[in-house]
């Protein structure tokens, strides 16, 4: 019975420290940069990944730090847009919207320090994490696609950001 008690206690103390990290082991930081909007930075992005240059055959993790609250329903609403403003064809709205109901389950209000990540699932999808905790796991390679092309695309927003991510600097 003490083995079997001391087991589960291990298990426990393995699965309570697992965050993102986990998903790639072998991982090295790929490039990282900060977002900044009308000069306030709202936060920081690290990527890494297994393979160099960025592969969507491997995985890789997308790691932000922000120095700035933002409510989860913005960070929902603006990825949304920008999956939809990226989009080579138009979205469906039931898709858009299967998403961004998804995203809201995921995404909660973020503090300045908090940490949200999100690792690509080469053919399967993507897994959220809040910190260490893993808040969602999408089977859905389409909508991973998307989700970070938001950072990756090259018509992103923030293509300065991008070529530090890629490392891709000057």
């Amino acid at each position: 019975m003490r083995a079997v008690a001391a087991l589960m206690v291990l298990l426990w103390a393995v699965s309570a420290h697992a965050d993102w990290r986990d998903d790639v082991q072998s991982a090295r930081l790929v490039g990282e940069g900060d977002f900044s909007v009308f000069g306030f930075r709202l936060y920081r992005a690290q990527l890494w990944s297994e393979r160099v240059p960025l592969d969507y055959h491997a995985r890789f993790a997308l790691h932000l730090t922000y120095a700035r609250s933002i409510k989860g329903k913005r960070l929902a609403d603006t990825g949304i847009d920008e999956i939809r403003r990226q989009a080579a064809a138009p979205i469906a709205s039931d898709t858009l919207e299967r998403w961004h109901d998804e995203m809201l389950q995921v995404f909660g209000d973020v503090e300045p320090g908090d940490e949200l990540s999100a690792v690509f699932l080469p053919g399967r999808g993507v897994r959220f994490y809040s910190g260490e905790r893993e808040t969602g796991e999408f089977d859905d390679p389409v909508f991973a696609r998307a989700f970070f092309g938001i950072w990756l695309d090259p018509s992103t927003r923030a293509p300065s950001l991008r070529k530090h991510l890629l490392g891709e600097d000057d």
